[in-house]
C-alpha cells in the first residue's frame, strides 16, 4: 500500500515549483521513484494550433525559438536538480531498494498528450497550479492527464506545502469516481497522521459515511466521520474545502465528477469549485 512510483510535470512556469516541491517530499515520504518531466515546445504543432504557416517565417525566428525553449528547459531542470538537492534525493534511472530515487526526462510536443500518455506508466502523477491563472478551474493537461491517464492526479498549489499527508480529508458522495479516489488514495491514508471522511447530507445514516469508515478499518486505517449539513446558497465545494480546513487537513480527496458538456462532466459541481480556488492540494481521481 504505497506509491512506487511519482511522475511530476515540470514545465518551468509559475506552477513548476510547487509541484516538484510537493513531488519531492512525497517522494522521501513514500522512498519513491520520482520522474521529472518536461514537455519541449515543437515549432510545428506550434504553427499550427496558430494557423502560423500563412506568415512569412525567418531563420532568425527559428534560431529564437529554438533558443528560448533551451533555455526554459536548462531553467527547467536546474530547479529540479535543485530541489532533489534539498531533499536529498539521489539521481537514478534504476529502481533502488527503499530509498527515494530521481531521473530527469524531456519530450518533444504537445504537453497536455505527452504528460497523460507518460502517466500511465506511474502511480501518482502530480501537477501544478498557476497562481496567474488560480481562478481557471482546469488546463488542457489537468484534463487530459485525468481523462486518459487512468491514474489519480494531485494537483499542488503554487506555493508548495508545509506538510501534506499527514491529516488527510476524504469527500465521499457514493460515486464510483469517489470510490475510485478513495483506493488510489489507501497509501495516503495509510502514512496519514489522521484521517476524517467529509460528507454532505441532511442525514447522515444516508451518506453512508460509517461503510467508507468500516471498509478502511478493514484496511488497518483508522478515520472519522464527519457530515455537513447543507446550506441554502453555498456550494459543496465550498462546504467541503471550510470542513476540510476546520479539521486541519494538509490534502483533501475527491473524485472528478460533473455533467455534460465534457469539461463540465470533468470538472463539474464541487470539483470546479475548488480546483479553481484551492489552497489545499487536491488529490483527484476520474
Amino acid at each position: 500500500m504505497t506509491f512506487h512510483t511519482i511522475l511530476t510535470a515540470a514545465s518551468g512556469g509559475s506552477a513548476s515549483e510547487g509541484a516538484i516541491e510537493t513531488a519531492c517530499h512525497l517522494a522521501r515520504r513514500f522512498r519513491a521513484h520520482l520522474e521529472g518531466f518536461h514537455a519541449r515546445a515543437d515549432i510545428r504543432e506550434l504553427l499550427i494550433s496558430v494557423g502560423g504557416y500563412g506568415m512569412p517565417l525567418t531563420g532568425e525566428f527559428f534560431d529564437k525559438f529554438d533558443e528560448d525553449v533551451r533555455k526554459l528547459e536548462n531553467k527547467t531542470k536546474a530547479a529540479f536538480e535543485a530541489a532533489l538537492t534539498r531533499h536529498v534525493i539521489p539521481r537514478m534511472n534504476k529502481p533502488v531498494d527503499d530509498d527515494a530515487c530521481a531521473s530527469w526526462r524531456v519530450e518533444t510536443g504537445d504537453a497536455s498528450a505527452l504528460v497523460a500518455a507518460r502517466a500511465r506508466f506511474f502511480d501518482l502523477v502530480v501537477l501544478g497550479r498557476s497562481e496567474r491563472v488560480a481562478k481557471e478551474a482546469y488546463t488542457d493537461t489537468i484534463e487530459r492527464t485525468l481523462l486518459e491517464s487512468g491514474r489519480p492526479v494531485l494537483l499542488a498549489p503554487a506555493k508548495p506545502p508545509v506538510s501534506i499527508g499527514e491529516n488527510v480529508a476524504f469527500a465521499w458522495n457514493g460515486s464510483p469516481q469517489a470510490v475510485r479516489a478513495l483506493a488510489a488514495a489507501l497509501p495516503m491514508f495509510a502514512m496519514a497522521g489522521t484521517a476524517t471522511i467529509i460528507t454532505i447530507g441532511k442525514n447522515p445514516d444516508e451518506t453512508c459515511g460509517s461503510s467508507v469508515r468500516e471498509y478502511l478499518a478493514w484496511q488497518g486505517i483508522a478515520a472519522k466521520h464527519l457530515n455537513v449539513l447543507p446550506v441554502p446558497g453555498v456550494g459543496p465545494g465550498q462546504q467541503l474545502l471550510s470542513a476540510a480546513r476546520e479539521e486541519g487537513a494538509d490534502l483533501l480527496v475527491m473524485g472528478s465528477y460533473g455533467h455534460q458538456p465534457w469539461r463540465e462532466y470533468l470538472f463539474g459541481g464541487a470539483t470546479h469549485e475548488l480546483v479553481g480556488v484551492s489552497l489545499l492540494p487536491l488529490l483527484l481521481m476520474h
